[in-house]
C-alpha cells in the first residue's frame, strides 16, 4: 500500500512511519516547512492549510491512504487564537480529506477525548454525544464532521488521547525532568483520562488499514484509565525517583499556569468498535509505560 503521513515529523507522525515501513508499505512522510521555510531531508513539504498546494501534491503522489497526524494540539493556544486552530484542526482536515476523495484514497484522522464534555461519569464509546469544553476540542470535532461529510465511505477517524512517546516532548519526560530539579511536583488529580503509547496507537491504526475497511469512529488508548496525579506517580516510582507528587486540582492548576481552557474532568474512551471487531489487544498503559521508560534509557539523547 502506498500511504502518506502527514505531520510525520512528530511524535505521533514518527511512529506512525515506522510502523507502517516496517510491515511493508511504501510511505511518504510529509511536514510543514519551519518560519524559515525549511523542511527536513527525506520530508515531502506539505502544507495542509493551502487548499490548491494540498490538492495538487497529494493528486502527484496518489496515496492508496492517508494517515493525517498533523494538527494544532496547543490547547491554551487554542483558546487564545481559535482562527488558528480550526485553520489547522478543521481546514486542514478538510483540505487532506478532499484531496483523498480526488484521488480515491482512505484517509484516517486522529482526533481526540477533548470531544467530549467529561460529565458521562463512564468511559465514552464512539456513539456517545460530543460536547466539547473548548476552541480546541470544537476545531477537532469540526475536523472529524467534514471528514465524515468528504469522505462518507473511506474514513476512519480515531479518537485517543494523553499521548506519549520516544520522538517528542511529552507528560512522562516533562514529570521527569521537574522530579528532579523540584522538591515536589503538583499534578491535577481530577482530571481522568487514558494514557496512550504512540507505538501501540501506531500499530492499531495500521491494523485498521490493514483490515477490511469498515469506514467510521474508533476509539484506540492503551486499557484502563487514571488520573494526571496517578500517572505521575507511577512514572516517578517506575523512574526510581524520590521527588513527592502532590495532588492538586484543576482550578489551582488553571489559576497557578494561566490556562484559559475548560478541561473534560473524565475522558476515559472505551474502544467498543474495536471490541465488536475484535481488534481491542492493546496493553495496559502500566504495561506500556514500563515499555516506553526501557525505550528512553536506551535512547539517552531523546
Amino acid at each position: 500500500m502506498k500511504v502518506l503521513v502527514t505531520g510525520a515529523a512528530g511524535m505521533l507522525g514518527t511512529d506512525v512511519c515506522k510502523v507502517m515501513a516496517s510491515r511493508g508499505h511504501l510511505v511518504t512522510a510529509s511536514a510543514r516547512a519551519n518560519g524559515e521555510g525549511e523542511i527536513r531531508p527525506g520530508f515531502l513539504p506539505l502544507d495542509i492549510t493551502d487548499t490548491a498546494a494540498c490538492r495538487e501534491q497529494i493528486r502527484a503522489l496518489c496515496p492508496d491512504a492517508i494517515l493525517h497526524c498533523a494538527a494544532w494540539t496547543n490547547v491554551d493556544g487554542a483558546e487564545r487564537d481559535l482562527e488558528g486552530a480550526y485553520r489547522g484542526n478543521a481546514l486542514g482536515a478538510w483540505n487532506v480529506a478532499s484531496a483523498a476523495a480526488a484521488v480515491g484514497a482512505i484517509m484516517v484522522y486522529v482526533s481526540t477525548d477533548f470531544v467530549f464534555d467529561g460529565e458521562k461519569g463512564t468511559p465514552y464509546t464512539e456513539f456517545d454525544r460530543v460536547n466539547p469544553l473548548g476552541a480546541y476540542g470544537a476545531s477537532k470535532e469540526a475536523g472529524e464532521q467534514l471528514v465524515r461529510q468528504t469522505l462518507p465511505h473511506r474514513h476512519i477517524i480515531a479518537r485517543t488521547s494523553w499521548l506519549f512517546g520516544i520522538h517528542g516532548k511529552n507528560f512522562v519526560t516533562t514529570i521527569q525532568r521537574l522530579a528532579q530539579k523540584l522538591p515536589e511536583v503538583p499534578v491535577v488529580s481530577d482530571q481522568v483520562g487514558c494514557p496512550t503509547f504512540t507505538p501501540d496507537l501506531a500499530g492499531k491504526l495500521a491494523d485498521l488499514l490493514e483490515a477490511p475497511l469498515l469506514p467510521g469512529t474508533y476509539h484506540i488508548s492503551n486499557a484502563g484509565h487514571c488520573s494526571w496525579f496517578a500517572f505521575a506517580q507511577a512514572i516517578v516510582k517506575k523512574s526510581e525517583l524520590k521527588t513527592p507528587v502532590v495532588p492538586i486540582t484543576g482550578a489551582e492548576y488553571a489559576e497557578k499556569f494561566n490556562s484559559p481552557t475548560r478541561r473534560p474532568a473524565f475522558s476515559p474512551l472505551r474502544p467498543l468498535a474495536l471490541e465488536m471487531r475484535g481488534m481491542n489487544d492493546l496493553r495496559p498503559w502500566e504495561d506500556a509505560l514500563d515499555r516506553y521508560l526501557v525505550t528512553l534509557a536506551d535512547n539517552p539523547s531523546r
